[in-house]
C-alpha cells in the first residue's frame, strides 16, 4: 500500500529529513539548525476501555509515547477525534478531557485539531517535540553489549481483550489502565543521562515484532530472557483463556520465523511476547557500562525498569528460559 510512496518522496531530495523515509521508526524527525531537530507523530485508535477519561489518557500517552522513544520532549499537540453523532456529550467531553490532562502533565499545550463523524469513537493525537541531535534515539543504534531494559509490563492486550468478552477482574483492569496511561517521558530522560542511542516503545508489533525491528535497523541479534520480562498479574490467566487480540496473531504470523524460543517455553509464553500492546513501555539498548548506573537512578527516581536481555552479533531474537544474568 505504501510502495507508492518511494517513488515520490526520495530521500536525498529532503536532507534535513533525519527520520522517515528511511528505515521504519517512531516518529519523523526533521533538522531546524545545526543543534535541534523538530519530531513529529500521529497516532489515534478505538476505545480499549470502558472509561471515556481513561480511554482519551492511554490514547494520548500512547501518541506522545513516540517522541519520547525518539528523545524528544512534546510541546505542542493536535487532538484527531472520530466521533459517532448519537454519543452523548458528557462522553465525548470526557474523551478530551482525559487526553487534554494527559498532554498538559507531558508539559505540552493542545492548540487544535480535528473531529469527524463516525460510527465507532476514534482518539488520538498529532504530537510535536525538539530533541538535540546528538541525542535523537532511533532503533538503528543498538551495539552488541548493550543491555535491552523494559519500563513497562506486558499483557495489556490480552487483558483490554478480556475486558471486551466482559471477562476481565475489576482489579486487573485498574492494573492496565494506571500503565497504560503512564508517561514514558521520566524513563525516556533517564535513557539520554545514561547515553542510550537506540529505543523503541512496545506498542501493537508486541515486544518481539519491535524488538525485531530495533535488531534489523542495527543490523544486530537480541538475546531475550523470558523469567526476567515483567507481566501484569492477570496476564497468564487471560492467556491461557486464548484472549488474545487479532494482532497478536498477525504479529505471531509477520514475525515468527526470526524469532527463536528454548524449548521449555511454553506456548502461552510465546505468544504473551507477541501480544499486541497499547501505550506500553521502552525498550531501551543501554550501554552495558551504564547499567548499573542507569538502574540505580530508575530505583531512585520511581522509574520502572527491568533488564530483559543483551544486544548481540548475529541476525534474529533469541527468547532463553533462562533468567537475565543480573539485577532487576
Amino acid at each position: 500500500m505504501l510502495r507508492p510512496l518511494q517513488a515520490i518522496f526520495k530521500p536525498g531530495d529532503y536532507p534535513d529529513l533525519l527520520v522517515g523515509l528511511g528505515a521504519p521508526d517512531d516518529a519523523a524527525a526533521w533538522r531546524l539548525d545545526e543543534r535541534t531537530a523538530l519530531v513529529v507523530t500521529t497516532d489515534f485508535f478505538t476505545p480499549v476501555v470502558d472509561d471515556a477519561y481513561a480511554y482519551g489518557a492511554i490514547a494520548a500517552a500512547n501518541a506522545l509515547s513516540d517522541l519520547y522513544a525518539m528523545g524528544a520532549r512534546p510541546f505542542m499537540a493536535l487532538n484527531i477525534a472520530a466521533l459517532p453523532p448519537d454519543l452523548p456529550v458528557e462522553v465525548m467531553s470526557e474523551i478530551l478531557r482525559g487526553g487534554a490532562e494527559k498532554v498538559r502533565e507531558a508539559g505540552a499545550v493542545i492548540a487544535g485539531g480535528h473531529t469527524v463523524q463516525d460510527k465507532e469513537p476514534k482518539y488520538g493525537l498529532v504530537a510535536l517535540g525538539l530533541c538535540a541531535l546528538d541525542q535523537l534515539m532511533t532503533k538503528a543504534q543498538a551495539r552488541p553489549g548493550d543491555v535491552l531494559v523494559i519500563t513497562k509490563p506486558l499483557g495489556f492486550g490480552v487483558t483490554t481483550t478480556a475486558l471486551k468478552a466482559q471477562q476481565a477482574s475489576p482489579e486487573d483492569i485498574d492494573e492496565a489502565v494506571g500503565w497504560m496511561a503512564r508517561l514514558n517521558g521520566p524513563a525516556s530522560l533517564l535513557a539520554l543521562e545514561f547515553h542510550v542511542r537506540a529505543a523503541t516503545d512496545v506498542t501493537g508489533y508486541s515486544l518481539l515484532g519491535h524488538g525485531l525491528e530495533m535488531a534489523e535497523a542495527s543490523g544486530v541479534a537480541l538475546r531475550m530472557h523470558l523469567p526476567s520480562i515483567p507481566f501484569l498479574k492477570g496476564a497468564r490467566g487471560y492467556a491461557e483463556r486464548a484472549f488474545f487480540p487479532g494482532g497478536s496473531a498477525d504479529n505471531r504470523m509477520y514475525f515468527g520465523s526470526r524469532v527463536s524460543f528454548s524449548p521449555e517455553i511454553d506456548e502461552y509464553s510465546q505468544m504473551l511476547l507477541f501480544d499486541a500492546q497499547t501505550s506500553g513501555g521502552l525498550l531501551l539498548a543501554v550501554p552495558g557500562g551504564y547499567l548499573a548506573g542507569f538502574l540505580k537512578r530508575a530505583s531512585e527516581d520511581g522509574v520502572s525498569a527491568w533488564a530483559i536481555g543483551e544486544v548481540q552479533a548475529g541476525k534474529g531474537i533469541l527468547v532463553s528460559g533462562d533468567p537475565y544474568p543480573g539485577r532487576r
